[in-house]
């Protein structure tokens, strides 16, 4: 039921099988503490590395995202009107003044006065001096500039209607601003007021324009030096503004000396 160990030089002593297995039981134990700890240092660094993981996977989805959208509204950008910006900060600023305008009013107070005690004798000398350089009348120097100062005169006339603006963007939300893709034909029609307002316009332009146009008395003297009437006005233009510098070639011309 037993082992013998012997030494040098003794006889064999007998050892119990009990101790062998004892000893070795006890030496497994001490081992499996420290394979635990290690497995579960190894299961510790695996999860924060996917969680690592993880993290950098949700910040590049998001740089992807945010990237997505900057290219999206860059691209709207890039489709509006290029001075865009000035109209829109031009359209708040009108309806903070209408809101200003309400609230006063509401209280009893004079709009006008109340916006003059915001202001600084500098900024009211400031404005004063370039309300007086805006838009002097130059006289003629080509059809182009008096087109465009027609048209500028005229636009100056239109008094937008702020509500039937805010009433417009929450119907159509981004649809009120256009982009050439943007597919609109038919989807608005114009008020009966707007259009007696356009029609009024057209007609005081058609008055104004035939007291201009009058026709002048033929005089049966004069040089013909045009070929219909339009060439005639356009001549007389000409020599109004120009004929004190080309007087002496024309009459070089007509006898023969012209170099």
């Amino acid at each position: 039921h037993g082992a013998a160990v012997a030494g040098p030089g003794s006889l064999p002593v007998p050892v119990a099988e009990g101790a062998l297995f004892q000893s070795s039981s006890s030496e497994e134990e001490e081992a499996s503490p420290s394979a635990a700890a290690a497995a579960a240092a190894a299961e510790q660094r695996r999860e924060e590395r996917l969680r690592r993981f993880r993290e950098l996977h949700m910040k590049r989805y998001e740089a992807c995202k945010l990237n997505s959208q900057e290219v999206v509204e860059e691209d709207k950008r890039l489709k509006l009107p290029p001075n865009w910006e000035a109209k829109k900060a031009r359209l708040e600023w009108e309806l903070k003044v209408q809101e200003k305008k309400k609230e006063c009013a509401a209280r009893g107070e004079d709009y006008e006065r109340v916006k003059l005690l915001e202001i600084s004798a500098e900024d009211a000398e400031r404005w004063e001096r370039k309300k007086k350089k805006k838009n002097p009348d130059l006289g003629f120097s080509d059809y182009a500039a008096a087109q465009l100062r027609q048209y500028q005169r005229l636009t100056r006339q239109i008094k937008p209607d702020l509500e039937q603006y805010e009433k417009l963007k929450e119907q159509y939300g981004e649809a009120l601003y256009p982009t050439s893709d943007s597919l609109l034909h038919g989807s608005h029609v114009p008020s009966k007021e707007g259009v007696d307002r356009m029609v009024a316009d057209l007609e005081k332009q058609i008055e104004k324009r035939e007291k201009y146009s009058r026709r002048r008395p033929y005089n049966d003297d004069a040089d013909i030096d045009y070929i219909n009437e339009r060439n005639a006005k356009f001549n007389q233009k000409a020599e109004r503004f120009y004929g004190k510098y080309t007087a002496e070639i024309k009459q070089n011309l007509e006898r023969g000396t012209a170099v």
